[in-house]
This record gives C-alpha cells, structure tokens and sequence, in this order.
C-alpha cells in the first residue's frame, strides 16, 4: 500500500467561495480511478506539544502500490486540481509513504 499525504496551509484572505473551490477541488481527487481509500479533513481539537494544527486541510490518499500513486499525478484531474487551487495555499508539506 501507497500512502500519499498532503497538508494544505490556506491564505487567510480567502473568501467562502475560494474554500468551497478548493474543497470541491480535494474531493475531486478522490474520484480518481486508482485511490482505493480518502480522507479529506481539518484539525482535531487535540492539544499536545507535538502536534501539528496549523494547516488548514489534510488530504490523506491510498493507493495499491506506487505506479497508482503516479498515475493519479498524471491524470487530468490532479492537473486541473492543481491549476485552479495552486493559488489558495501559502504552503503544502507531503508525506509520502509504503507499507513496512
């Protein structure tokens, strides 16, 4: 299994409808022929040292294996994802990883 996680920092300058753009943006990816399971999600109210709550939206992607994961890169979708959202975050942290 391909696990391909990615963190989204929003600008703060954002209106309702730039957020709904780019929500609409997170779901579409999920219909992408070879994710096999997705979660779209924002910050648990946890409240430890090490945790990470600054960024606006997580975006979490399973694949089979890592030829799924680099088809999803390609597709049109991911493209136009990238294209009309790219300019809605200040920052994007990915974490990559396999099953061990």
């Amino acid at each position: 299994m391909f696990v391909h996680a990615v963190y989204f920092w929003l600008k703060s300058d954002l209106t309702k409808q730039q957020i709904a753009t780019f929500r609409e943006g997170l779901t579409s990816l999920t219909t992408i022929t070879t994710v096999r399971n997705a979660h779209i999600g924002v910050p648990a109210p946890t409240n430890r040292p090490v945790i990470e709550r600054g960024y606006s939206y997580a975006l979490v992607v399973q694949f089979d294996d890592e030829a799924g994961q680099e088809y999803y890169q390609r597709v049109d979708i991911h493209e136009r994802f990238r294209q009309n959202c790219a300019g809605f975050w200040s920052k994007v942290v990915i974490y990559d990883s396999l099953s061990g």
